[in-house]
Formats: C-alpha cells, sequence, structure tokens
C-alpha cells in the first residue's frame, strides 16, 4: 500500500518537476519549449509575464529542479515538496482560472501532493506547533 500512497505519488511529481525545469532552463538557453501543451491567450500572458520579469522565470525552474531531484532521489523528499507545495497551489489556480486544458494535470499534481503530505506529516507537524514560552 505505500507504493501507491507515497512512492508512486512522489515519483510522479518528482518527475513532473525535473521535466518542468528541463523544459524551463531550455528554453532559457534557445527560447523554445521542449513541450508545449496549449494554452489559452491569459494562460500565454501569464507565462510571458514570468518570463518577462527577468528572474522569476530562471528561479522558478531552479526551485522545480531542486524538489523534483529531491523527490526523484527520496532524499529529505519533506523538504523537497515543502519547496514546491507553493508553485503547485499556482499551477492548480493557472489550470483552474486561465488554462483549462492542463486541468488533468493539475489534479494529478494535487492528489498526489496531499498523499505526499499525509505520508510525510511528521516532519511538518512542529510548523504547527504552539510555541510554549
Amino acid at each position: 500500500m505505500r507504493f501507491f500512497s507515497v512512492t508512486l505519488p512522489r515519483v510522479a511529481v518528482g518527475a513532473l518537476f525535473l521535466l518542468s525545469a528541463v523544459d524551463g532552463f531550455y528554453f532559457i538557453a534557445t527560447g523554445q519549449n521542449l513541450i508545449h501543451p496549449p494554452k489559452t491567450p491569459q494562460a500565454a500572458q501569464f507565462e510571458a509575464a514570468l518570463i518577462a520579469s527577468g528572474f522569476l522565470w530562471p528561479l522558478l525552474k531552479v526551485v522545480n529542479l531542486i524538489g523534483g531531484l529531491s523527490l526523484l532521489a527520496n532524499r529529505a523528499p519533506a523538504f523537497g515538496l515543502a519547496l514546491i507545495l507553493p508553485v503547485i497551489t499556482v499551477i492548480v489556480g493557472f489550470h483552474l482560472f486561465l488554462n483549462p486544458q492542463g486541468l488533468p494535470i493539475a489534479v494529478l499534481l494535487a492528489v498526489c501532493s496531499l498523499l505526499l503530505i499525509r505520508a510525510y506529516w511528521p516532519q511538518y507537524s512542529g510548523l504547527f506547533a504552539a510555541e510554549r514560552v
């Protein structure tokens, strides 16, 4: 059962983020995407704004790379997931409101992330503990 609740989601999320990082770095180097899913005009504008910022796109791809590799290598996977959870939140919102064609991937990411949060909850529980003085 652990395979389906931890290993498979960890590898799936890690692979998706590693692929995203490689595609992003390739775009930075060449101006072209390796993978170019269909986008609505609003989604294209959002992505163009991230790229035009000059720093956010490369930062996002570095975060994707570190988080994806951490999950795939199973080295500090709770840290890797914590690193990419804000990105996953934006991805879900992006596909929910701007690019519904990608909603199946966003749902997959959300479900896998929830399974991993549950699995790594002991590592996260200290973040929510009340501080005692």
